[in-house]
């Protein structure tokens, strides 16, 4: 698939961008080893000020970054801002939390024969990073910020819809100071992916995507050896308990739901409400959607934007149809939204059991299903009902009761009181097919680094 720039709102083509060569591809893995050997010398302090830089870049120009994100996929523009500010959140803590993560561990050992036994931590070399679409300066910041602070180098294949986000970043991180090879944006075909990993010099890949994209990079990982990392779709749970604060609670589902156009991972898909509050939630929840105004991206007054693409909106449309033609009823909520861009109108689903093909499929888009719940019980066993395990939440007034039910949920993370949230200061990752591995703090900046034993023994001990 060709990289291109196509305005989701106007569908206009605005740029196009060739993929690159098997000369490119070569000369960029060359480069990032050459990199590599001077970069994993180089010291805390020196990585520290680079991140700090492009941190203080993003937010001294944040409008101008900001505006490629809208521009590409379609986000708002005050959502586009957000990320932004939370690329640089990214990169300001490892500014501040690198060095002592990577610090060496002392072993406590039972026998003093075995010697004084350390763990030091050492990166591995060039890594290859598949990131998508929806979040693309995010994406790219929780996979750089912690792999640059452990010495690594990137390759970057970014989605085809984002190429001049690709480019911008790959400036930024130059501006910053960071060395010509320690990050750098190739525009890969999907069959060029394999070349990449096989070659010796790369030691890893992280890929956020889909399951599909998922599988593939797992099975081109495994065939090559390498280590990776995958983040991949969810169907979050979004449980209302019997108690829950109403009012409340819906406003944080139409938010859960419908933040980027509904295109997120960890978006409150699946509502499981319990039957006694059930006609209250619906006609609440239905309330608050009707009012989301679509249009512009760039007009501060939209709230629902565009989705990433045509084909996009197109296939969510399929996946609304096909779950009505096995059973679902479905509820259009709002006035209709513009004829012109990739809009979906918000819809919820209700009356889905687990014959309906809807019951296990990720809806990217502002798709709701709702689930009535005949209790608590029948609340966790419908949550856990999924092929994902990616995030979840939990509503009630009672919270130690309400966490108990969140500690039922198969996820890796659940929240309380909130929807699945992203934040520079908490980890990101799933179970199931919502893949393996996790992302930022310390959990994500030693996914690709050698946790090396070092065991200085005397030399006179005995065998």
């Amino acid at each position: 698939m060709p990289y291109s720039t196509v305005n989701p709102y106007t569908g206009e083509l605005l740029a196009t961008f060739a993929n690159a060569t098997d000369e490119e591809i070569s000369q960029a893995i060359t480069q990032a080893d050459q990199t590599f050997q001077e970069w994993k010398l180089s010291s805390f302090q020196t990585r520290r000020e680079i991140l700090q830089r492009a941190a203080d870049l993003l937010r001294s120009n944040v409008d101008y970054y900001a505006k490629f994100l809208t521009l590409e996929m379609g986000k708002i523009f005050a959502e586009a801002k957000a990320e932004v500010e939370l690329s640089a959140q990214i990169f300001e803590y490892y500014v501040k939390y690198a060095e002592k993560l990577l610090q060496d561990e002392p072993l406590q050992v039972a026998d003093p024969a075995t010697g004084n036994a350390v763990l030091v931590h050492e990166p591995l070399g060039v890594l290859l990073a598949v990131e998508p679409w929806n979040f693309p300066y995010y994406q790219i910041a929780r996979i750089i910020a912690p792999q640059l602070s452990a010495g690594n180098t990137i390759l970057l294949k970014h989605a085809s819809n984002v190429p001049q986000c690709a480019q911008v970043f790959e400036k930024l991180m130059l501006e910053a100071g960071l060395p010509n090879g320690a990050f750098i944006n190739l525009f890969l075909s999907h069959d060029k992916v394999e070349t990449v990993l096989k070659d010796p010099r790369v030691y890893g890949v992280a890929l956020t995507g889909s399951e599909g994209a998922g599988s593939a990079i797992a099975a081109l990982a495994g065939k090559y050896m390498k280590k990776s990392t995958l983040e991949l779709g969810g169907a979050d749970a979004f449980i209302v308990l019997a108690d829950a604060d109403l009012d409340k609670t819906v406003n944080w589902a139409v938010f859960g739901r419908h933040w980027n156009a509904g295109q997120v991972c960890v978006s409150s898909k699946r509502m499981i409400i319990d039957a006694s509050i059930y006609d209250e939630f619906l006609a609440k929840y239905i309330a608050q959607v009707e009012l989301l105004k679509a249009g512009d991206p760039m007009d501060p007054a939209t709230q629902l934007a565009p989705l990433s693409s045509q084909k996009a909106a197109d296939d969510v449309r399929k996946q609304i149809d096909n779950a009505i033609a096995h059973g679902a009823t479905a509820i259009e909520v709002g006035a209709p939204v513009p004829s012109q861009g990739a809009f979906v109108q918000p819809t919820i689903l209700t009356d889905i059991d687990a014959s309906n093909p809807a019951y296990y499929e990720e809806f990217f888009g502002p798709v709701s299903m709702l689930f009535k719940a005949e209790n608590e019980a029948d609340a966790v066993r419908i949550a856990n009902d999924s092929n994902y395990g990616l995030g979840g939440s939990v509503f009630g007034r009672d919270v130690k009761h309400a966490k108990e039910v969140a500690m039922q949920i198969q996820t890796g993370m659940v929240f309380v009181n909130h929807p699945t949230m992203v934040k520079a200061d908490l980890p990101f990752g799933g179970i199931k097919r919502s893949g393996y591995g996790r992302e930022l703090l310390g959990l994500g900046l030693k996914e690709f680094v050698n946790i090396k034993l070092v065991d200085v023994v005397d030399i006179d001990a005995a065998f």
